[in-house]
């Protein structure tokens, strides 16, 4: 039973009836409608008697953002969200989101609200690591765009007419400048490297001239080394493990599946490690990896957490007392190595596999500005600048 009552110029009351509950009350659900005509009220009528009817109806008011949450990862991001993004998604969601609007019902919240979420994440004692200051900006764009999935598919499902996220601007990442090693510090590393085991070696060197990322370094197979045309190919990498087993994945664009070039003496080198590599490999046939021979593998045969290496420099840093900089910042490092030595952006962009030369220049602005102030200096050289006036 459904019934339509005018309530003002342009607004109806739907109701639709949804049999008995346990105790014979019957049970109605009401919904306020803006149309101009009764015929479009009408219209506006028998969908909602089609969701009331089909259990797809979510009354609004009994349903807070904590709740939808429930829905959102159940019937969407376990299936569409890989693992690793899942759990950073969830974690963002309890930690940053969840106590402060939670307990809203989704078809109250406004963009406003979410403008004073994100304007307070950038206020100073933001952090919940102990740290001092306020949340990194690349940290605040992440709560945007957690914030953003989740009311896509509360969009999308019809359970509000209006995203509140679509409407405030995403907020802007400050890139800052990263810590980086110039030619002599990478003199102390590899010399502090000689006395470390072989793998970890590889890694390293492998890091600073490629620039590959960790998930890709881990992820790397023989298979993919071409010795002949002295070549490295960039098709898989991994970011996580599930029951003791490497999730093995493509790259999310197109652009990260690249070949980049190794130069003559990296890929002498990677030769004999490879030959290195063989023997252990032949070692380990009861417990090595089946169908993957990584170029970087652990005492039993198989591949390294991705955690690993991060691990592993930074107590290496430590124990050899080296300035201290993220694993990641090997890539920035050999990033600012290309620049300095004058390699056009274009190269550098498609080595490290970015979508596009924009995202190089807004990571690495500040070197190529240096390295550009530089190559401007070089006409002093070139030209002679105290030319005498040919007229006098």
């Amino acid at each position: 039973m459904a019934s339509i009552e005018k309530r003002g110029a342009n607004s109806w009351r739907l109701t639709v009836s949804a049999g008995k509950d346990a105790s014979g009350k019957y049970i109605r659900y009401n919904k306020t409608v803006r149309c101009r005509t009764k015929k479009e009220a009408e219209i506006e009528l028998a969908k909602f008697q089609i969701e009331v009817e089909a259990g797809a109806y979510i009354a609004p008011e009994k349903l807070t953002l904590r709740s939808f949450i429930n829905d959102w990862r159940d019937k969407y991001a376990i299936n569409e969200l890989e693992t690793k993004t899942l759990s950073i998604y969830l974690k963002v969601l309890e930690k940053r989101i969840l106590p402060v609007i939670g307990h809203f019902r989704l078809d109250q919240l406004k963009p406003m609200h979410i403008v004073s979420l994100l304007s307070e994440l950038s206020k100073e004692g933001s952090r919940q690591d102990g740290k001092e200051g306020a949340l990194s900006s690349g940290s605040i764009q992440y709560v945007y765009r957690v914030l953003k999935n989740v009311f896509t598919r509360a969009v999308e499902w019809r359970i509000i007419k209006s995203n509140p996220v679509a409407d405030v601007k995403s907020p802007k990442v400050v890139h800052k400048e990263s810590q980086v090693y110039d030619e002599y510090e990478i003199h102390l590393l590899f010399r502090a490297l000689e006395v470390e085991p072989y793998h970890w070696r590889m890694m390293i060197t492998l890091a600073l001239t490629t620039g590959l990322r960790r998930g890709e370094l881990v992820g790397l197979e023989w298979k993919h080394i071409d010795f002949e045309k002295g070549t490295l190919y960039v098709k898989q990498s991994i970011s996580n493990f599930i029951n003791g087993k490497p999730i093995i994945k493509e790259p999310k664009t197109s652009k990260s599946v690249r070949k980049i070039s190794l130069s003559d003496g990296v890929c002498s080198e990677l030769n004999e490690y490879y030959n290195f590599c063989k023997q252990d490999w032949d070692k380990l046939e009861e417990t090595r990896d089946k169908d993957h021979f990584f170029v970087f593998f652990n005492q039993y045969g198989r591949a390294f957490y991705p955690e690993s290496p991060y691990l592993w420099f930074r107590g290496f840093l430590k124990k050899h007392n080296l300035k201290y900089i993220r694993f990641h910042d090997l890539r920035h490092t050999s990033a600012t190595l290309l620049i300095n030595k004058g390699v056009h952006a274009k190269i550098i962009s498609e080595r490290l596999g970015h979508a596009d030369i924009t995202t190089t220049m807004n990571i690495y602005g500040h070197v190529l500005a240096k390295a550009d102030k530089e190559a401007a200096n070089k006409f002093d050289q070139i030209i002679p600048l105290k030319l005498k006036n040919p007229n006098g």
